[in-house]
């Protein structure tokens, strides 16, 4: 008997829906990437729709609550099929917690189910499933609801469970009194506009959209009179969103042509490790970075266009009178491409993640902020080996570069060209570590990434340790503990 035909090629291996795989096959892209763009694309004219239709005017917020779910509920089954069961059973455990536990407690025990649940997702996909090749990934959601879950818990938290007096001014400003809805807590976890691609958000600023308070609200917090405004004005998002789709056309060109030609495995291939001089190793490790990049950018901006398009993600007026559209920004590409520090290109990479970071870790335990906020980032992202090399290895870079920056900045400031010259030098040095830190967050394994550092000598690890050993850390640099994210705080109150 003949054996049973196999799947000819590894596309079509998705627990989610098989109708676009003749399209998988005829662009050569795995089905699951395909039913994620297809998501994203219907979520886009979904979220115009959303605001026109079943505007906050003429539509009850429970109305509202109730679509955004149901599409949300639809999509995430069309990507992932019955992986998606994870997704419900983590966010209804988290709602069991929610409603039942006291709010001295809400947010550990929310955030060690959470986290406890996506940790173990992740290692069955990756060990018991071999690094997830044979799988769809359905980690992506599972980890925008952790993030979700764990930051309303400790808003609740700040709401219900502590003194007013004991809260810095931003966690006073989000803090929640009231604990949400059954509705209002799966609208606000599996909404169609972030449930696929996120990202993370605010729940007030989430019920205040749902409410159509959320353009106004912003407006009141940057006092729209002082900005030239006679009459509160409706800001339309369709520039944004329009100029967000063309950001999203080119990352998906430059990902077609440019990821494709300088594929990471490359980084592993015998010219690069015995045959290539160690500056070529250098800019060749910096352009096959920079050729990763662009699927970061093509999914964070499509999901900011897509929450813009429903009218969500107005965050005020700038200095020049122009609406601004970036609240749920992931990224700022300019900022990330001309970044001078360590730090200033992480504040503009992955900016709600490391917001999230801020909330639920940074300000909130006593000792080591940075390395812990860097550990769970790691846990976060997965149990991949490669993350965990990044991850130690940019706690070495993050401290090396404030000991530098404290000790020899202040050189460069007395003339322009002086700081011309610093710009452009630590500039260099920021695109060169960036890309060595990260090299094995896309190589996932513990081999490409050891044969990788070996080929580069570990340079970087080496004058990190020197600086840090060697070089003294300011007082004041300390006392500020200044974290790998955005928004810092000199004020910290410990949880």
């Amino acid at each position: 008997m003949a054996a049973e035909p196999q799947p000819s090629s590894l596309s079509y291996r998705t627990t989610g829906s098989t109708c676009l795989h003749p399209l998988s096959e005829l662009l050569g892209i795995p089905l699951d990437q395909v039913n994620f763009v297809a998501c994203q694309l219907v979520a886009l004219f979904a979220a115009f729709w959303f605001r026109i239709y079943l505007r906050p005017g003429k539509t009850s917020s429970d109305v509202r609550h109730v679509v955004a779910t149901i599409f949300g509920i639809y999509f995430v089954i069309f990507c992932f099929g019955w992986y998606s069961v994870h997704l419900f059973v983590l966010v209804l455990l988290c709602y069991a917690i929610m409603a039942t536990a006291s709010a001295s407690n809400i947010h550990r025990y929310s955030f060690f189910v959470a986290m406890g649940y996506l940790t173990i997702c992740h290692i069955s996909r990756i060990y018991i499933f071999h690094y997830g090749i044979l799988t769809t990934d359905f980690s992506g959601p599972l980890m925008i609801v952790t993030q979700k879950i764990t930051t309303l818990a400790f808003q609740v938290h700040d709401g219900l469970g502590r003194r007013a007096e004991d809260l810095s001014a931003e966690q006073h400003q989000l803090a929640i009194k009231v604990k949400p809805s059954f509705l209002e807590y799966l609208s606000y976890l599996l909404n169609f506009m972030s449930v696929i691609a996120g990202p993370c958000n605010n729940f007030k600023d989430y019920v205040a959209f749902i409410e159509g308070k959320h353009i106004h609200m912003k407006l009141l917090e940057v006092n729209w009179k002082q900005k030239g405004f006679h009459s509160l004005p409706d800001p339309s998002p369709t520039g944004a969103v329009i100029h967000k789709l063309c950001i999203t056309l080119v990352s998906l060109l430059l990902f077609l042509t440019l990821t494709k030609t300088f594929p990471v495995t490359c980084l592993v291939d015998d010219w690069f490790v015995h045959k290539a001089s160690f500056p070529a190793r250098l800019c060749y490790l910096y352009v096959v970075m920079q050729a990763s990049k662009p699927k970061y950018y093509f999914a964070w901006t499509l999901a900011d266009a897509v929450n813009n398009a429903a009218g969500f993600g107005f965050s005020g007026v700038d200095k020049n009178g122009n609406f601004c559209w970036d609240l749920l920004s992931n990224l700022n590409i300019w900022k990330i491409e001309t970044a001078t520090s360590f730090k200033m290109y992480l504040e503009n990479w992955n900016i709600q993640t490391a917001t999230w970071l801020k909330c639920v870790c940074y300000e909130r335990v006593p000792w080591y902020p940075t390395v812990l906020t860097f550990i769970l980032s790691a846990l976060w992202h997965g149990v991949y080996p490669g993350y965990y090399f990044t991850f130690l290895t940019g706690i070495l870079v993050t401290l090396a570069a404030r000991a530098v920056r404290n000790n020899y900045r202040h050189y460069f400031l007395s003339s322009r060209p002086l700081k011309a010259v610093y710009d452009a030098g630590t500039w260099a040095v920021t695109q060169l570590a960036v890309s060595y830190t990260v090299a094995p967050f896309v190589m996932l394994a513990v081999e490409p990434t050891i044969s990788l550092y070996k080929s580069m000598y570990f340079y970087l690890h080496v004058i990190s340790l020197l600086i840090i050993l060697f070089l003294p850390m300011k007082p004041q640099a300390d006392m500020q503990r200044q974290p790998p994210t955005p928004n810092s705080v000199n004020k910290r109150k410990t949880d």
